[in-house]
């Protein structure tokens, strides 16, 4: 079994897509992923992008997604210590760095940006390392 840490993007992209993940993988990811991923939809809503049921079965779709979610005293310290070792303001990016430091075998993101972030702290892998075969 390999494991993925997602962010929130990710998971909402896989959902949107209906993307199916391999069974053969297990998705790991901090506890916040699934309140993140609805305030991603609310952004979506709120600009016209989405209207509320599209949202609401977007929200039951990744609600139903199999990720396990952690939120440990290691994984949130670790989370601290990669956000100052980086610089940032904040912990939120790290968060799920430390989850796929501590659990698992590379990170997968459509974010481009929090891709480079990622660069020379864990693996990474595109979006299609999750992907069941056809």
């Amino acid at each position: 079994m390999t494991r993925y840490a997602i962010d929130a993007p990710t998971l909402l992209h896989l959902v949107t897509e209906q993307l199916p993940v391999d069974p053969a993988h297990q998705l790991v990811a901090p506890n916040g992923i699934r309140s993140a991923a609805l305030t991603l939809l609310l952004g979506l809503v709120r600009t016209g992008r989405l209207t509320e049921k599209e949202a609401r079965d977007l929200h039951t779709r990744l609600t139903e997604l199999k990720i396990r979610t952690l939120g440990d005293r290691v994984s949130r310290w670790t989370s601290f210590q990669i956000a100052r070792e980086q610089g940032w303001h904040t912990t939120y990016d790290a968060e799920y760095l430390a989850v796929a430091r501590l659990q698992a075998d590379a990170f997968v993101t459509v974010d481009e940006a929090m891709a480079a972030r990622a660069q020379g702290i864990v693996p990474t892998e595109r979006v299609q390392a999750l992907l069941a075969p056809h």
